[in-house]
């Protein structure tokens, strides 16, 4: 009896700092949508950035947004191993609050709240070494899942992005490398000389060898690219910026570069920079090209907190109902 109360008490620990996590995520996801609305007043003609929008385009783009994020749940949960995988709701919860964060934390800060809000969850039992290793496996397939949208957005774009866009497709060939390396990764000269690097990649290329997991893994984040790229393009038709695939590919590579790479300095709001100056290059007007990236920010961070309520709420719903089990 002592042992179960025991084990309860760490339970409902673990859920409370789980709650204060993903209310951190969900405060910086309402200021970043707050300073969207008032860089929209400042810098354009209109009092919010979807004030002159599609209504109707305006929420199936926010589906798709919020799908996306349901897409990256699923592909990053199969980056665990199979015994102690987490669950989806929780997967949910932590990619959701970590979104939220993202858009204000520099330097991908964002992935110390996915950890945090993944490892204090209620009925967790992950160490950080295997949470930590999930998300490199993450970014490397989640690169190798963008590169069919890269070599579609550098061969139908102008000359004007061509050398971003190498830089990303370069990116994103490295890391079907060394997903195609896999084990044979450790025998690289620069690796085997470093004990600690080879242990690494060892234990890298064993969370990125090809699977029938990795495989569905990589099929749910490249779903996850389209839904976003699908919710970009209705979203500049709802703003007056006209259906172009090729625009919406050439802004979900080149803001999405931002987030495949870690060294990047601003989160959200670096990618909302490289989209504006994009439809700036490409010739949008002012309102058009300031409006869509705040109103794309505002309706990701939001589809972020969505995604991090539901998956909260599913987490502690499913965490009674194992309770109740006697």
């Amino acid at each position: 009896m002592d042992i179960r109360a025991a084990e309860h008490g760490v339970e409902t620990a673990g859920g409370s700092h789980g709650w204060k996590k993903v209310v951190g995520g969900i405060t910086f996801g309402v200021l970043s949508i707050a300073a969207t609305v008032l860089v929209a007043r400042h810098l354009t003609s209109a009092s919010w950035p979807l004030q002159h929008a599609d209504l109707s385009l305006v929420l199936v783009g926010a589906a798709a947004y919020l799908a996306s994020f349901g897409f990256r749940a699923l592909g990053w949960r199969l980056m665990f191993p199979r015994l102690g995988r987490p669950g989806r709701s929780r997967c949910l919860a932590a990619c959701g609050a970590a979104a939220a964060s993202g858009a204000v934390l520099p330097f991908r800060l964002d992935y110390l709240v996915k950890i945090g809000v993944l490892r204090r969850m209620r009925g967790s039992t992950l160490g950080i070494d295997t949470i930590v290793l999930s998300i490199v496996a993450l970014g490397i397939l989640d690169s190798v899942a963008m590169l069919p949208l890269a070599v579609s957005a550098l061969a139908t774009s102008g000359p004007v992005f061509r050398a971003p866009l190498v830089v990303v497709v370069l990116f994103c060939v490295g890391c079907l490398g060394v997903l195609i390396a896999g084990p044979r990764l450790v025998r690289l000269p620069l690796v085997h000389r470093s004990s600690r690097v080879t242990a690494l990649c060892r234990r890298i290329a064993e969370n990125t060898v090809l699977t029938r997991s990795t495989l569905v893994a990589g099929i749910s984040l490249l779903a996850c690219w389209t839904s976003r790229a699908l919710g970009s393009a209705l979203l500049l038709m709802a703003l007056g910026g006209g259906f172009s695939p090729t625009l919406a590919l050439v802004i979900l590579c080149m803001a999405g570069a931002t987030s495949i790479l870690p060294i990047t300095a601003g989160g959200a709001v670096a990618g909302m920079g490289a989209t504006a100056g994009v439809l700036f290059a490409l010739g949008a007007s002012k309102d058009v090209a300031i409006n869509f990236p705040l109103a794309s920010g505002l309706l990701l961070t939001a589809a972020a907190l969505i995604a991090a309520l539901v998956g909260l709420a599913c987490s502690l719903v499913g965490a009674r109902g194992r309770l109740a089990v006697p």
